[in-house]
Protein backbone atom coordinates (compact mmCIF):
# COMPACT_ATOMS: atom_id res chain seq x y z
CA UNK A 1 0.00 0.00 0.00
CA UNK A 2 2.88 2.32 1.50
CA UNK A 3 4.74 1.64 -2.34
CA UNK A 4 1.42 2.12 -4.24
CA UNK A 5 1.18 5.69 -2.55
CA UNK A 6 4.82 6.65 -3.29
CA UNK A 7 4.77 5.52 -6.83
CA UNK A 8 2.12 8.06 -7.28
CA UNK A 9 3.75 11.26 -6.53
CA UNK A 10 5.23 13.75 -8.60
CA UNK A 11 8.48 14.30 -5.92
CA UNK A 12 11.13 11.54 -6.53
CA UNK A 13 11.56 9.41 -3.44
CA UNK A 14 15.06 7.72 -2.45
CA UNK A 15 15.79 5.13 0.58
CA UNK A 16 19.42 4.90 1.20
CA UNK A 17 20.63 3.09 4.01
CA UNK A 18 23.37 3.97 6.65
CA UNK A 19 26.00 2.88 4.01
CA UNK A 20 24.22 5.17 1.55
CA UNK A 21 23.29 2.38 -0.20
CA UNK A 22 19.62 2.70 -2.51
CA UNK A 23 17.22 0.63 -1.00
CA UNK A 24 14.39 1.98 -2.69
CA UNK A 25 12.95 4.73 -5.33
CA UNK A 26 9.59 5.64 -6.88
CA UNK A 27 8.51 5.78 -10.43
CA UNK A 28 9.25 9.62 -10.24
CA UNK A 29 12.86 8.71 -9.21
CA UNK A 30 12.90 6.51 -11.78
CA UNK A 31 11.78 9.03 -14.61
CA UNK A 32 14.58 11.68 -12.96
CA UNK A 33 17.65 9.37 -13.63
CA UNK A 34 16.14 7.46 -16.64
CA UNK A 35 16.67 4.46 -15.60
CA UNK A 36 15.12 1.60 -13.89
CA UNK A 37 14.54 0.58 -10.21
CA UNK A 38 16.29 -2.40 -10.89
CA UNK A 39 19.34 -0.99 -12.09
CA UNK A 40 19.28 1.50 -9.70
CA UNK A 41 18.94 0.00 -6.55
CA UNK A 42 21.67 -1.47 -4.52
CA UNK A 43 23.78 1.67 -5.90
CA UNK A 44 25.49 4.03 -3.85
CA UNK A 45 25.13 7.54 -3.89
CA UNK A 46 28.36 8.19 -4.55
CA UNK A 47 27.72 6.66 -8.15
CA UNK A 48 23.80 8.18 -8.65
CA UNK A 49 25.49 11.51 -7.72
CA UNK A 50 28.90 11.01 -9.05
CA UNK A 51 29.11 14.68 -10.08
CA UNK A 52 27.31 16.25 -7.17
CA UNK A 53 29.88 16.05 -4.56
CA UNK A 54 28.20 18.84 -2.06
CA UNK A 55 25.00 16.58 -2.10
CA UNK A 56 27.17 13.76 -0.89
CA UNK A 57 28.87 15.65 1.80
CA UNK A 58 25.00 16.83 3.00
CA UNK A 59 23.75 12.85 3.13
CA UNK A 60 26.96 12.19 5.07
CA UNK A 61 26.36 15.02 7.27
CA UNK A 62 22.61 13.78 7.73
CA UNK A 63 23.78 10.02 8.81
CA UNK A 64 26.30 11.71 11.65
CA UNK A 65 24.02 14.46 13.06
CA UNK A 66 20.46 12.42 12.90
CA UNK A 67 19.03 15.96 11.63
CA UNK A 68 16.95 16.60 8.93
CA UNK A 69 17.95 19.23 6.05
CA UNK A 70 15.74 20.76 3.05
CA UNK A 71 17.42 22.68 0.67
CA UNK A 72 15.64 24.72 -2.51
CA UNK A 73 17.13 25.44 -6.21
CA UNK A 74 20.03 22.85 -6.14
CA UNK A 75 21.82 22.10 -9.69
CA UNK A 76 22.00 18.46 -9.84
CA UNK A 77 24.17 16.78 -12.75
CA UNK A 78 22.27 13.49 -13.75
CA UNK A 79 22.61 11.46 -16.98
CA UNK A 80 24.84 14.29 -18.66
CA UNK A 81 21.96 16.95 -17.70
CA UNK A 82 21.83 19.42 -15.65
CA UNK A 83 18.49 20.07 -13.23
CA UNK A 84 17.38 21.99 -10.87
CA UNK A 85 15.64 20.55 -7.65
CA UNK A 86 14.34 21.68 -4.15
CA UNK A 87 15.19 18.50 -1.63
CA UNK A 88 14.59 17.83 1.81
CA UNK A 89 16.45 14.65 3.54
CA UNK A 90 15.28 12.77 6.66
CA UNK A 91 16.85 10.73 8.89
CA UNK A 92 14.76 7.30 9.81
CA UNK A 93 14.86 6.10 13.05
CA UNK A 94 14.82 3.04 14.48
CA UNK A 95 15.14 2.22 18.70
CA UNK A 96 17.16 6.15 18.33
CA UNK A 97 19.26 5.40 15.55
CA UNK A 98 19.25 6.07 12.54
CA UNK A 99 18.54 3.19 10.08
CA UNK A 100 18.57 5.04 6.97
CA UNK A 101 17.52 8.29 4.84
CA UNK A 102 14.43 8.85 3.04
CA UNK A 103 15.08 11.84 0.30
CA UNK A 104 12.74 13.59 -1.86
CA UNK A 105 13.83 15.42 -5.18
CA UNK A 106 11.21 17.75 -6.70
CA UNK A 107 12.23 18.96 -10.11
CA UNK A 108 11.86 22.86 -9.87
CA UNK A 109 13.34 23.37 -13.41
CA UNK A 110 9.72 24.52 -15.22
CA UNK A 111 8.25 26.36 -12.72
CA UNK A 112 11.47 28.41 -12.44
CA UNK A 113 11.40 28.93 -15.95
CA UNK A 114 7.73 29.79 -15.94
CA UNK A 115 8.16 32.49 -13.11
CA UNK A 116 11.10 34.00 -15.19
CA UNK A 117 9.38 34.22 -18.49
CA UNK A 118 6.17 35.78 -16.69
CA UNK A 119 8.85 38.44 -15.25
CA UNK A 120 10.24 38.53 -18.57
CA UNK A 121 7.17 39.34 -20.18
CA UNK A 122 5.74 41.57 -17.30
CA UNK A 123 9.33 43.77 -17.20
CA UNK A 124 8.56 44.37 -21.20
CA UNK A 125 5.20 45.19 -20.69
CA UNK A 126 5.75 47.85 -18.79
CA UNK A 127 8.47 49.24 -20.34
CA UNK A 128 6.17 48.84 -23.64
CA UNK A 129 3.58 51.02 -22.12
CA UNK A 130 6.43 53.68 -20.93
CA UNK A 131 7.61 53.79 -24.04
CA UNK A 132 4.41 54.14 -25.93
CA UNK A 133 3.78 56.93 -23.86
CA UNK A 134 6.70 58.97 -24.13
CA UNK A 135 6.59 58.55 -28.41
CA UNK A 136 3.15 59.58 -28.21
CA UNK A 137 4.21 62.72 -26.46
CA UNK A 138 6.95 63.64 -28.33
CA UNK A 139 4.80 62.85 -32.11
CA UNK A 140 2.62 65.49 -31.13
CA UNK A 141 4.69 68.69 -30.91
CA UNK A 142 7.42 67.11 -33.49
CA UNK A 143 4.42 67.50 -35.92
CA UNK A 144 3.92 71.42 -35.49
CA UNK A 145 7.41 71.86 -35.89
CA UNK A 146 7.71 69.57 -39.24
CA UNK A 147 4.34 72.21 -39.70
CA UNK A 148 6.09 74.96 -38.80
CA UNK A 149 9.29 73.97 -40.79
CA UNK A 150 7.43 73.52 -43.75
CA UNK A 151 5.43 76.87 -44.00
CA UNK A 152 8.72 78.80 -43.29
CA UNK A 153 10.09 77.14 -46.16
CA UNK A 154 7.44 78.48 -48.39
CA UNK A 155 7.96 82.15 -47.31
CA UNK A 156 11.83 82.09 -47.40
CA UNK A 157 13.64 82.80 -51.07
CA UNK A 158 17.08 82.61 -50.21
CA UNK A 159 18.07 79.08 -50.96
CA UNK A 160 20.90 79.00 -48.25
CA UNK A 161 18.07 79.59 -45.20
CA UNK A 162 15.87 76.87 -47.23
CA UNK A 163 18.75 74.59 -46.68
CA UNK A 164 18.29 74.95 -42.74
CA UNK A 165 14.51 74.24 -43.20
CA UNK A 166 15.03 71.20 -45.48
CA UNK A 167 17.35 70.15 -42.31
CA UNK A 168 14.31 70.64 -40.08
CA UNK A 169 11.63 68.68 -41.64
CA UNK A 170 14.34 65.69 -42.66
CA UNK A 171 15.56 65.83 -38.86
CA UNK A 172 11.74 65.74 -38.24
CA UNK A 173 10.99 62.82 -40.78
CA UNK A 174 13.80 61.10 -39.11
CA UNK A 175 12.35 61.16 -35.28
CA UNK A 176 9.23 60.64 -36.76
CA UNK A 177 10.05 57.22 -38.44
CA UNK A 178 11.93 56.50 -34.92
CA UNK A 179 8.83 57.06 -32.74
CA UNK A 180 6.87 54.63 -35.26
CA UNK A 181 9.17 52.21 -34.40
CA UNK A 182 9.13 52.48 -30.89
CA UNK A 183 5.83 52.46 -31.04
CA UNK A 184 6.15 48.71 -32.59
CA UNK A 185 3.70 47.17 -34.93
CA UNK A 186 0.25 48.73 -34.98
CA UNK A 187 -1.51 46.16 -37.11
CA UNK A 188 -2.74 42.99 -35.47
CA UNK A 189 -0.99 39.57 -37.65
CA UNK A 190 -2.03 38.24 -41.39
CA UNK A 191 -1.72 35.09 -40.62
CA UNK A 192 -1.55 32.11 -42.84
CA UNK A 193 -0.36 28.62 -43.01
CA UNK A 194 3.63 28.87 -44.08
CA UNK A 195 6.33 26.82 -44.20
CA UNK A 196 9.15 28.28 -41.25
CA UNK A 197 12.04 26.87 -43.47
CA UNK A 198 11.16 28.92 -46.68
CA UNK A 199 11.57 31.99 -44.24
CA UNK A 200 14.22 31.21 -42.42
CA UNK A 201 16.24 30.43 -46.48
CA UNK A 202 15.00 33.72 -47.52
CA UNK A 203 16.53 35.34 -44.18
CA UNK A 204 19.59 33.68 -45.13
CA UNK A 205 19.70 35.13 -48.82
CA UNK A 206 19.44 38.32 -47.52
CA UNK A 207 21.81 38.29 -44.60
CA UNK A 208 24.46 36.20 -46.66
CA UNK A 209 23.33 39.55 -49.66
CA UNK A 210 24.07 42.18 -46.84
CA UNK A 211 27.26 40.85 -45.35
CA UNK A 212 30.14 42.86 -46.42
CA UNK A 213 32.85 40.18 -43.95
CA UNK A 214 33.31 36.45 -44.04
CA UNK A 215 29.46 35.68 -42.44
CA UNK A 216 29.36 31.83 -42.78
CA UNK A 217 25.85 30.28 -42.23
CA UNK A 218 25.03 26.71 -41.71
CA UNK A 219 21.48 24.94 -41.15
CA UNK A 220 20.05 22.54 -38.81
CA UNK A 221 16.94 21.73 -39.98
CA UNK A 222 14.11 19.37 -38.62
CA UNK A 223 12.46 18.69 -42.22
CA UNK A 224 9.33 17.06 -39.99
CA UNK A 225 7.80 20.50 -38.70
CA UNK A 226 4.93 20.73 -39.53
CA UNK A 227 3.41 24.04 -41.53
CA UNK A 228 3.07 27.29 -38.99
CA UNK A 229 0.14 29.80 -38.77
CA UNK A 230 1.70 32.95 -38.33
CA UNK A 231 1.86 36.46 -40.66
CA UNK A 232 4.90 36.06 -42.89
CA UNK A 233 6.03 39.32 -43.30
CA UNK A 234 5.89 40.29 -39.58
CA UNK A 235 7.76 36.69 -39.07
CA UNK A 236 10.61 37.97 -41.67
CA UNK A 237 10.78 41.23 -39.57
CA UNK A 238 10.83 39.65 -36.36
CA UNK A 239 14.19 36.83 -37.28
CA UNK A 240 15.60 39.11 -39.55
CA UNK A 241 16.37 41.42 -36.80
CA UNK A 242 17.56 38.53 -34.77
CA UNK A 243 19.89 37.41 -36.89
CA UNK A 244 20.93 41.08 -37.97
CA UNK A 245 21.89 41.52 -34.40
CA UNK A 246 23.65 38.32 -34.61
CA UNK A 247 25.69 39.45 -37.53
CA UNK A 248 26.54 42.67 -35.44
CA UNK A 249 27.42 40.36 -32.92
CA UNK A 250 30.48 38.52 -34.40
CA UNK A 251 31.35 42.08 -36.01
CA UNK A 252 30.81 40.75 -39.71
CA UNK A 253 33.32 37.80 -39.37
CA UNK A 254 31.72 34.44 -37.83
CA UNK A 255 29.86 31.81 -37.61
CA UNK A 256 25.43 32.08 -37.40
CA UNK A 257 23.84 28.65 -37.40
CA UNK A 258 19.65 28.47 -38.00
CA UNK A 259 18.43 25.40 -35.94
CA UNK A 260 14.76 24.16 -35.78
CA UNK A 261 13.25 21.55 -33.61
CA UNK A 262 9.71 20.62 -32.07
CA UNK A 263 9.50 21.73 -28.42
CA UNK A 264 7.04 20.10 -26.43
CA UNK A 265 4.65 20.88 -23.49
CA UNK A 266 5.78 24.13 -23.35
CA UNK A 267 4.40 27.49 -21.08
CA UNK A 268 4.37 30.73 -22.52
CA UNK A 269 1.97 33.23 -20.84
CA UNK A 270 0.47 31.02 -18.51
CA UNK A 271 -0.57 28.99 -21.35
CA UNK A 272 0.20 25.26 -22.24
CA UNK A 273 1.37 24.62 -25.78
CA UNK A 274 1.36 20.12 -26.26
CA UNK A 275 3.75 21.08 -29.27
CA UNK A 276 6.07 24.74 -29.88
CA UNK A 277 8.57 25.25 -32.61
CA UNK A 278 11.92 26.09 -31.68
CA UNK A 279 13.50 28.35 -33.94
CA UNK A 280 17.33 28.69 -32.74
CA UNK A 281 19.96 31.53 -33.43
CA UNK A 282 23.47 30.41 -32.63
CA UNK A 283 26.22 32.58 -33.11
CA UNK A 284 30.31 32.25 -32.28
CA UNK A 285 30.66 36.21 -31.00
CA UNK A 286 32.19 37.64 -27.89
CA UNK A 287 28.86 36.92 -26.26
CA UNK A 288 26.27 39.08 -24.27
CA UNK A 289 27.44 41.12 -21.16
CA UNK A 290 26.08 39.48 -17.95
CA UNK A 291 24.31 42.92 -16.79
CA UNK A 292 22.88 43.28 -20.43
CA UNK A 293 20.91 40.42 -20.14
CA UNK A 294 18.16 40.95 -18.47
CA UNK A 295 17.77 44.23 -20.59
CA UNK A 296 18.33 43.34 -24.88
CA UNK A 297 14.56 43.20 -25.03
CA UNK A 298 13.95 46.90 -23.63
CA UNK A 299 13.78 49.60 -26.03
CA UNK A 300 16.77 51.86 -26.41
CA UNK A 301 18.64 49.44 -24.96
CA UNK A 302 22.08 48.62 -26.66
CA UNK A 303 25.44 47.73 -26.34
CA UNK A 304 26.80 49.54 -29.65
CA UNK A 305 27.46 52.99 -30.04
CA UNK A 306 25.58 52.78 -33.41
CA UNK A 307 22.61 50.95 -32.31
CA UNK A 308 19.12 52.41 -31.70
CA UNK A 309 18.03 49.14 -29.59
CA UNK A 310 14.96 48.58 -31.09
CA UNK A 311 15.55 45.85 -32.97
CA UNK A 312 15.01 43.11 -30.45
CA UNK A 313 12.44 45.13 -28.63
CA UNK A 314 10.34 44.61 -32.00
CA UNK A 315 11.66 41.10 -33.10
CA UNK A 316 9.82 40.60 -28.86
CA UNK A 317 6.78 42.20 -29.61
CA UNK A 318 5.84 40.80 -33.38
CA UNK A 319 6.63 37.14 -31.55
CA UNK A 320 4.52 38.05 -28.96
CA UNK A 321 1.64 39.31 -31.27
CA UNK A 322 1.90 35.21 -32.01
CA UNK A 323 1.22 34.15 -28.49
CA UNK A 324 5.10 33.08 -28.63
CA UNK A 325 8.35 34.35 -26.64
CA UNK A 326 12.24 35.14 -27.55
CA UNK A 327 14.57 33.76 -24.68
CA UNK A 328 18.29 34.36 -24.69
CA UNK A 329 21.49 32.52 -23.08
CA UNK A 330 24.66 33.58 -23.95
CA UNK A 331 28.22 32.76 -23.26
CA UNK A 332 32.03 33.27 -25.05
CA UNK A 333 31.91 31.70 -28.20
CA UNK A 334 27.86 30.62 -28.20
CA UNK A 335 25.08 32.83 -27.79
CA UNK A 336 21.49 31.28 -28.90
CA UNK A 337 18.28 32.90 -28.73
CA UNK A 338 15.41 30.95 -29.05
CA UNK A 339 12.41 32.01 -30.78
CA UNK A 340 9.30 29.85 -29.32
CA UNK A 341 6.06 29.68 -31.84
CA UNK A 342 2.56 27.59 -30.77
CA UNK A 343 1.79 25.23 -33.40
CA UNK A 344 -1.54 25.10 -31.79
CA UNK A 345 -4.00 26.84 -29.52
CA UNK A 346 -2.79 26.39 -25.51
CA UNK A 347 -4.78 25.57 -22.43
CA UNK A 348 -4.73 27.94 -19.75
CA UNK A 349 -2.53 26.60 -16.72
CA UNK A 350 -5.12 28.58 -13.96
CA UNK A 351 -7.85 25.70 -15.20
Amino acid sequence: MHKKILDNLNEAILWFDTGLKLIYINTAGEVMFGDSARHLTAQVASELFSHNTTFIHDLQSCIKTNEALVNRELSLQLNNRTITTNFSVTPLMDDNQTSGLLVELQQVDRHLRISKEEQLLAQQNTAKMLVRGLAHEIKNPLGGLRGAAQLLDMELSDPELKEYTQIIIAESDRLQGLMDKMLGPNKPPQKSALNIHEVLERIRTLVQAEATGNVIINTNYDPSIPEIVADKNQLIQALLNVVRNAVQAINKQGVITFKTRIHRQMTIGRKRYRLTLRVDIIDNGPGVEPDMMHQIFYPMITGRAEGTGLGLSIAQSLINHHNGLIECTSEPGNTVFSIYLPLEDGHDTNR
